[in-house]
């Protein structure tokens, strides 16, 4: 019916209007990039709009999405998506508890339609402290090789000076086995006496 409709002559005004809306809405359901569903679930979620942040989220996973993760009026940046399949990652920034937050928002692409994997996206969350603790060790470490690189020259002069005090201590038993033994006390060949 929709068909005929759209084939026959438009000659009324509403029947007009009709028509605009059905492009206008058909225009709307086109699939948005997975960078837009990601700016529109966390711009909501940040305005406090839990209903309308889990109209961008799949449908398994939208009984998690609360605010929790977000202050309300955060600021967010996206980065652009790395696209493998029907699977996204959008570089996120997110200020939270007055500090930057960055992690990938996952989305799966349905039906032709991206939607934000809420649960994939919290357990990126939750690795950042992890992923801190892994900064931090990898600082240290970083600290640790350059205080040895500038305490090596020390070592191995220190180890030069033991070389060569080993060396001379070694001659110097060497030449004490060589020396003839004390005149004075003069040894019997074995068997002589």
């Amino acid at each position: 019916m929709t068909i005929k409709f759209l084939l026959q002559p438009i000659k009324c005004p509403v029947n007009l209007a009709g028509l605009f809306c059905i492009l206008l809405l058909s225009g709307c359901q086109t699939g948005k990039s997975p960078e837009e569903v990601t700016s529109l679930f966390w711009q909501s979620l940040a305005q406090g709009k839990i209903e309308n942040a889990r109209t961008h989220v799949t449908q398994d996973s939208q009984h998690l999405v609360n605010l929790q993760d977000i202050d309300t009026h955060s600021t967010i940046k996206m980065g652009v998506a790395v696209i493998e399949d029907s699977t996204a990652r959008v570089e996120t920034t997110i200020s939270r508890n007055k500090r930057l937050v960055t992690f990938d928002t996952v989305l799966i692409k349905k039906e032709g339609l991206w939607e934000v994997d809420y649960l994939q996206t919290q357990m990126n969350i939750s690795m950042i402290p992890l992923g801190e603790v892994v900064k931090s060790l990898q600082n240290l470490g970083d600290t640790f090789a350059k205080q040895l690189e500038q305490q090596l020259p020390q070592v191995q002069k220190g180890i030069e000076s033991l070389g060569n005090q080993l060396k001379n201590e070694i001659d110097e038993l060497g030449q004490d086995l060589k020396k003839p033994d004390n005149p004075n006390n003069p040894k019997t060949p074995p068997g002589s006496i």
